[in-house]
Protein backbone atom coordinates (compact mmCIF):
# COMPACT_ATOMS: atom_id res chain seq x y z
CA UNK A 1 0.00 0.00 0.00
CA UNK A 2 1.48 3.68 -0.80
CA UNK A 3 1.73 5.72 1.93
CA UNK A 4 2.52 9.26 2.27
CA UNK A 5 3.30 11.51 5.49
CA UNK A 6 2.41 14.71 6.76
CA UNK A 7 2.77 17.22 9.33
CA UNK A 8 -0.33 19.16 10.49
CA UNK A 9 0.61 22.35 9.70
CA UNK A 10 -0.66 25.93 11.41
CA UNK A 11 -2.28 27.23 7.95
CA UNK A 12 -4.15 23.16 7.96
CA UNK A 13 -6.68 23.86 11.00
CA UNK A 14 -9.43 25.52 11.01
CA UNK A 15 -11.91 27.62 13.16
CA UNK A 16 -12.59 24.58 15.51
CA UNK A 17 -8.56 24.26 15.87
CA UNK A 18 -8.32 20.95 13.62
CA UNK A 19 -7.49 19.79 10.81
CA UNK A 20 -9.92 21.67 7.92
CA UNK A 21 -11.57 19.76 5.03
CA UNK A 22 -10.10 21.18 2.71
CA UNK A 23 -6.31 20.07 3.87
CA UNK A 24 -7.55 16.68 3.85
CA UNK A 25 -8.49 17.44 -0.19
CA UNK A 26 -4.80 18.55 -0.54
CA UNK A 27 -3.21 16.02 1.34
CA UNK A 28 -5.32 13.10 -0.76
CA UNK A 29 -4.47 15.13 -3.82
CA UNK A 30 -0.53 15.62 -2.93
CA UNK A 31 -0.32 11.55 -1.91
CA UNK A 32 -1.95 10.75 -5.74
CA UNK A 33 0.60 12.92 -7.16
CA UNK A 34 3.62 11.73 -5.35
CA UNK A 35 2.76 8.16 -6.60
CA UNK A 36 1.92 9.27 -10.32
CA UNK A 37 5.36 10.82 -10.26
CA UNK A 38 7.40 8.10 -8.77
CA UNK A 39 5.47 6.03 -11.42
CA UNK A 40 5.87 7.49 -15.05
CA UNK A 41 3.70 10.24 -14.74
CA UNK A 42 6.10 12.62 -14.45
CA UNK A 43 5.07 16.53 -16.41
CA UNK A 44 6.99 15.64 -19.12
CA UNK A 45 5.40 12.10 -19.90
CA UNK A 46 2.34 13.92 -19.61
CA UNK A 47 2.96 16.44 -21.94
CA UNK A 48 4.08 13.79 -24.55
CA UNK A 49 0.98 12.22 -24.39
CA UNK A 50 -1.24 15.12 -24.01
CA UNK A 51 -3.36 14.21 -20.86
CA UNK A 52 -4.25 15.47 -17.08
CA UNK A 53 -6.22 13.81 -14.87
CA UNK A 54 -9.81 14.91 -13.82
CA UNK A 55 -12.05 14.04 -10.05
CA UNK A 56 -15.38 13.18 -10.82
CA UNK A 57 -16.02 13.53 -7.19
CA UNK A 58 -14.28 12.80 -3.49
CA UNK A 59 -16.64 11.37 -0.84
CA UNK A 60 -15.08 11.98 2.53
CA UNK A 61 -16.07 10.20 6.03
CA UNK A 62 -14.76 11.83 8.60
CA UNK A 63 -14.09 9.70 12.53
CA UNK A 64 -11.79 11.68 14.53
CA UNK A 65 -10.09 14.96 14.76
CA UNK A 66 -6.32 15.28 13.80
CA UNK A 67 -4.41 18.74 15.54
CA UNK A 68 -1.27 20.38 14.62
CA UNK A 69 2.02 19.26 15.27
CA UNK A 70 1.02 15.47 14.77
CA UNK A 71 2.12 13.52 12.25
CA UNK A 72 -0.80 12.03 9.35
CA UNK A 73 -0.50 9.57 7.31
CA UNK A 74 -2.31 9.02 4.17
CA UNK A 75 -3.10 5.73 1.85
CA UNK A 76 -3.88 4.59 -1.52
CA UNK A 77 -5.17 2.29 -3.19
CA UNK A 78 -6.50 1.49 -6.41
CA UNK A 79 -10.77 0.59 -5.73
CA UNK A 80 -11.39 0.51 -9.81
CA UNK A 81 -10.16 0.94 -13.19
CA UNK A 82 -11.67 0.77 -16.02
CA UNK A 83 -10.26 -1.34 -19.27
CA UNK A 84 -7.79 1.04 -21.19
CA UNK A 85 -7.96 3.21 -17.85
CA UNK A 86 -10.04 6.25 -19.06
CA UNK A 87 -11.90 5.74 -15.41
CA UNK A 88 -9.74 4.90 -12.28
CA UNK A 89 -11.17 5.02 -8.46
CA UNK A 90 -9.06 5.11 -5.57
CA UNK A 91 -9.69 4.71 -1.86
CA UNK A 92 -7.63 7.07 0.61
CA UNK A 93 -7.72 6.19 4.73
CA UNK A 94 -5.98 8.93 6.80
CA UNK A 95 -4.46 7.66 10.07
CA UNK A 96 -3.13 9.22 13.32
CA UNK A 97 0.12 9.12 14.83
CA UNK A 98 -1.31 6.13 16.64
CA UNK A 99 -2.27 3.94 13.63
CA UNK A 100 -6.20 5.14 14.25
CA UNK A 101 -8.14 5.57 10.89
CA UNK A 102 -9.66 9.13 11.52
CA UNK A 103 -11.10 9.97 8.14
CA UNK A 104 -11.51 7.55 4.38
CA UNK A 105 -12.66 9.00 1.08
CA UNK A 106 -13.14 7.60 -1.90
CA UNK A 107 -12.71 9.14 -5.26
CA UNK A 108 -13.29 9.15 -8.62
CA UNK A 109 -11.82 10.75 -11.93
CA UNK A 110 -11.21 10.16 -15.30
CA UNK A 111 -8.00 11.22 -17.73
CA UNK A 112 -8.36 14.18 -20.40
CA UNK A 113 -7.17 14.84 -23.53
CA UNK A 114 -5.78 18.22 -22.89
CA UNK A 115 -6.14 19.36 -26.43
CA UNK A 116 -9.48 18.14 -27.08
CA UNK A 117 -10.63 18.62 -23.52
CA UNK A 118 -12.23 14.82 -23.96
CA UNK A 119 -12.08 11.89 -22.02
CA UNK A 120 -9.57 9.49 -23.09
CA UNK A 121 -7.83 5.97 -22.09
CA UNK A 122 -4.29 5.84 -20.68
CA UNK A 123 -1.33 4.93 -22.89
CA UNK A 124 -0.55 1.37 -22.37
CA UNK A 125 2.87 2.00 -20.05
CA UNK A 126 0.30 4.32 -18.08
CA UNK A 127 -1.92 2.45 -17.98
CA UNK A 128 0.49 -0.66 -16.48
CA UNK A 129 2.04 1.52 -13.76
CA UNK A 130 -1.46 2.74 -12.53
CA UNK A 131 -2.82 -0.88 -12.48
CA UNK A 132 0.04 -1.67 -10.37
CA UNK A 133 -1.26 0.09 -7.47
CA UNK A 134 -2.16 -2.18 -4.34
CA UNK A 135 -5.64 -2.83 -4.91
CA UNK A 136 -8.87 -2.92 -2.41
CA UNK A 137 -10.26 -6.27 -1.45
CA UNK A 138 -13.76 -4.56 -3.00
CA UNK A 139 -11.70 -3.61 -6.11
CA UNK A 140 -13.30 -3.78 -9.41
CA UNK A 141 -13.04 -2.96 -13.64
CA UNK A 142 -14.80 0.41 -13.77
CA UNK A 143 -17.61 0.83 -16.67
CA UNK A 144 -19.30 4.27 -17.80
CA UNK A 145 -21.96 3.37 -16.15
CA UNK A 146 -19.86 3.07 -12.25
CA UNK A 147 -19.09 7.14 -13.39
CA UNK A 148 -22.82 7.94 -13.21
CA UNK A 149 -23.88 5.69 -10.04
CA UNK A 150 -25.22 8.73 -8.58
CA UNK A 151 -27.50 10.04 -10.79
CA UNK A 152 -26.25 13.82 -10.39
CA UNK A 153 -26.54 15.71 -13.58
CA UNK A 154 -26.48 19.70 -14.15
CA UNK A 155 -28.98 21.91 -12.84
CA UNK A 156 -28.78 24.92 -14.49
CA UNK A 157 -30.48 28.45 -13.96
CA UNK A 158 -33.62 29.47 -14.15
Amino acid sequence: MYIKEFEVRWNDIDANRHLANSAYINYMSHTRLSFMLENGFGQKNMVKHDIGPVVFYEHMFYFKEAFPGKPIRVSLELKGISEGGMYFQFLHNFYNEQGINIARCEMMGGWINLTERKLRELPEDLFKSLNSLSKTDDFKTLTKEDTRKFGQVPQHLK
